[in-house]
């Protein structure tokens, strides 16, 4: 349905995706979208703790784009944070994820939350040394329910930084060629996201307000209420070369 709308990219994120069968549910959607729907891009986002070398010799193939979520290079930031992964090293697991990539032909690219507790942080030197085709920079972002208010799932209003703070941030990484930078404005309206019901989730009032499934009633119809800002996903650079096929990169 969303192929015959005219999907042209799509990003399986979570949670976190690898928890299901180990990594094969979601290895086996992205070589489904690859594979029979022809898809030019197909990426996903995780935290990188459970993913094997052996994934990547089964499915990475299929795949054009691995985001890997840091949020800090100290590990006592991470722990702070919540990105403790157990006995591993976060910091040592994402270079190992990054050679992975490279063995594998995936593009690597990088998800920093900017928050009370790394804003200060200076990457530049870590993310030069990486290399990342993308290193997108998020402002923590409030969503009532999410990780806002009295049914949130967590609380991250600790965590909130303020526009300058952000600002003061990107200023200080504005050598980092790869960086994207999306701000709360940018990014609250700039997304088509679909739940696991297949609703689209609007997030226009702070908040996920899901569409009715694409199931019942149609891609054209649930994309209606999925507060979607087309103008705003332009600006923050949501159109790029996304298929690993087009990218000018040194396997």
């Amino acid at each position: 349905m969303l192929k015959e709308a005219g999907m042209e990219k799509i990003n399986f994120s979570g949670g976190e995706p690898f928890i299901q069968d180990r990594g094969e549910f979601v290895g086996e959607l992205v070589r489904f979208c690859k594979q029979e729907l022809e898809l030019p891009s197909v990426s996903i986002v995780s935290n990188g703790s459970l993913i094997r070398k052996q994934w990547f010799q089964k499915y990475g193939e299929y795949l054009d784009i691995l985001a890997i979520s840091c949020d800090s290079f100290d590990e006592d930031v991470n722990v702070l944070i919540g990105r403790r992964q157990g006995k591993k090293n976060h910091v040592e697991n994402l270079h190992k994820l990054r050679q992975w990539c490279q063995e594998y032909a995936v593009a690597f690219k990088i998800n920093s939350v900017i928050n009370r507790f790394n804003v200060e942080e200076d990457m530049n030197e870590q993310i030069k040394a990486l290399n990342p085709v993308r290193w997108k920079v998020f402002q923590c972002l409030l969503i009532e329910g999410e990780n806002s208010g009295e049914d949130a799932l967590r609380e991250a209003e600790k965590f909130v930084i303020s526009d300058e703070d952000f600002d003061r941030f990107l200023d200080r990484h504005k050598g980092v060629s790869c960086l994207v930078p999306e701000s709360n404005q940018k990014m609250r309206d700039s997304y088509l996201i679909l739940d696991e019901y297949m609703r689209f989730l609007n997030c226009r009032n702070g908040r996920k307000e899901p569409s009715k499934s694409i199931l019942d009633v149609g891609v054209e119809a649930a994309i209606k209420f999925s507060g979607f800002d087309e103008k705003m996903f332009l600006k923050r650079g949501g159109k790029y070369v996304w298929s690993k096929a087009d990218m000018k990169l040194d396997w």
